[in-house]
């Protein structure tokens, strides 16, 4: 058996060749991607889908939305307006409605967390809301009173 030492240039590997590059990093990197795709993926099937809004009507003291499905609804009366943010998707709408008598006007419009329903009245606005499931969709009922 020979030894290992260089005897006129000859052994078993040329200089010429370049360095075997390591798999491993590639491997990572792959895996990293791979996971972060399948949670994307995850994500998506298990985020709730937005309802959206299908029509708004308009009766004495009420404002009824039909959505396609139950919103999350945070409803607030500041300095005698009325506010709703709905989590929904919808056109923007506005309009005028009768409460005890009296005009008011609303506006439905795209806000940071969904849909903003604002009522503005000369006088103090206090509202109360109610939502009822009926034949698969979501028919949500605004209630309006002047203080």
């Amino acid at each position: 058996m020979h030894g290992s030492e260089h005897k006129d240039r000859q052994h078993s590997t040329p200089e010429a060749l370049p360095p075997r590059s390591s798999l491993w990093p590639r491997f990572l990197g792959s895996l990293a991607i791979i996971g972060l795709l399948v949670g994307m993926m995850i994500g998506r099937v298990t985020t709730p889908e937005v309802p959206s809004l299908d029509r708004i009507e308009l009766h004495p003291d009420t404002l009824v939305l039909w959505l396609q499905g139950e919103p999350e609804v945070q409803a607030a009366a500041p300095q005698g307006t009325f506010a709703m943010l709905l989590r929904a998707r919808g056109a923007p709408a506005s309009g005028e409605l009768l409460v005890q008598g009296h005009p008011v006007k609303w506006s439905l419009r795209q806000a940071d967390g969904g849909l903003l329903l604002s009522v503005v009245a000369a006088r103090h606005l206090s509202g109360s809301w109610e939502g009822v499931e009926v034949e698969g969709r979501w028919r949500l009922s605004v209630s309006l009173r002047e203080e």
